[in-house]
């Protein structure tokens, strides 16, 4: 199938559902994981249509990125969207440059379409963080700049410093956290996508039960996590990304992509307060 996008007036657009790596190779480390096992899930959510794989130079230690680039190669480059982060030490100028570079190697592509800054840095000056990523820019080294986990504050500040337009803002977003409300009320209103991590709160937003999901799980006949990703990508500018290795599980994910909520029933979700479950 294909999944529908969400576009910015500048041209720039990110599919509704892409998927993500963590844990994919391992987590901060190199560590044991079933490699095939992942480059296969990476496959058949390619070949089911999702087009968008975000992944990260810290995952794995580089490792997942090395899985995603096998996982690309039977594909046509251009079909695929592949974000990926810069850790926050790397954030110097010369230091973002060289991440970068040994990201597309481990990732086998000579460009990556959307990178982002993973953490903001509490020591290295954004100034010297923003001129690397123009000048990845400039040399098409990357199609478009984006960052994560980033304040409203400090994402202001980092459009001054740019002389590109910032994308994207990645940031943990889901019906039970909404900490970053003020962030996402932001893009919605200024022309920036979002970019939704942990949409199932890591599945614990499955593991209780919420009448409220109950509910309109009967009335649409779908799952709560179908209802629950339906109603992120319902959102204004919101896009999300979710990790699975499991096929059913990705394909369940799918299904929340093709009809759409009625907005009293999003407007109801809206209300919910659970924040007690996070």
């Amino acid at each position: 199938m294909k999944i529908p996008s969400k576009k910015l007036s500048n041209g720039f657009s990110l599919p509704v559902y892409g998927l993500g790596t963590w844990l994919m190779g391992g987590s901060f480390s190199a560590e044991k994981n079933d490699d095939k096992r992942n480059v296969n899930s990476i496959k058949t959510a390619i070949e089911l249509g999702v087009t968008h794989i975000d992944t990260a130079e810290i995952y794995g230690k580089g490792h997942t990125e090395e899985l995603v680039g096998l996982s690309i190669k039977s594909f046509q480059r251009s079909s695929l969207t592949i974000t990926t982060k810069v850790w926050s030490d790397n954030l110097k100028y010369n230091d973002i440059i060289a991440a970068c570079q040994r990201s597309l190697n481990r990732l086998q592509t000579s460009y990556i379409d959307l990178y982002l800054i993973h953490h903001p840095s509490n020591t290295i000056p954004l100034e010297e963080s923003m001129l690397a990523m123009d000048y990845l820019k400039k040399k098409a080294l990357i199609k478009d700049i984006g960052v994560s986990n980033f304040t409203v504050d400090l994402f202001k500040k980092a459009q001054l410093l740019s002389s590109n337009k910032i994308c994207v803002n990645q940031i943990h977003y889901n019906i039970a956290n909404r900490e970053h409300q003020d962030m996402v009320s932001y893009a919605q209103q200024n022309d920036i996508l979002i970019t939704a991590y942990r949409p199932l709160e890591k599945g614990f937003l499955l593991d209780k039960d919420i009448s409220e999901l109950q509910v309109l799980s009967k009335k649409y006949n779908k799952t709560p996590a179908q209802i629950a990703l339906n109603w992120l990508i319902c959102k204004k500018n919101i896009v999300l990304i979710a990790k699975t290795v499991n096929i059913k599980h990705l394909q369940e994910n799918i299904g929340a992509l093709i009809w759409k909520l009625e907005e009293k029933d999003i407007e109801m979700l809206d209300r919910l307060n659970l924040t007690s479950i996070t």
